[in-house]
């Protein structure tokens, strides 16, 4: 059973930048598709980046050119890089993971982190 355990959330200021790092066990990450999802209290989820097992990386396009998704398979750390931080960034970002194809349908992913909460003040 895979489990996913995410960090580096924090309060910062527009402009500025934080990495999350999303820490998995249980499971060989190289085996999985995963992805990073944000969501507001009463809003759905939204997916900000995935990577398949390719290494192909995708980006939705509110954050394409300011975020970056990155796994380090020895350690099993999935990341995610934002810069140049807005308002519009405030939310609880997710990690989670599938053996299987789910592209942006958060209803598909298996396994899912607790969240992390990203807040950024203008």
């Amino acid at each position: 059973q895979l489990q996913l355990v995410e960090s580096g959330g924090a309060s910062v200021q527009a402009g500025g930048s934080l990495r999350l790092s999303c820490a998995a066990s249980g499971g060989t990450i190289s085996r999985y598709y995963m992805s990073w999802f944000r969501q507001a209290p009463g809003t759905d989820r939204e997916g900000v980046a995935r990577l398949d097992i390719a290494g192909s990386m995708y980006y939705a396009d509110s954050v394409r050119g300011r975020v970056t998704i990155s796994k380090d398979n020895a350690r099993k750390i999935l990341y995610l890089q934002m810069n140049n931080l807005t308002p519009e960034d405030t939310d609880v970002y997710c990690c989670t993971a599938d053996l299987n194809f789910c592209g942006w349908s958060d209803s598909c992913y298996s396994y899912w982190g607790q969240g992390t909460q990203v807040t950024i003040s203008s």
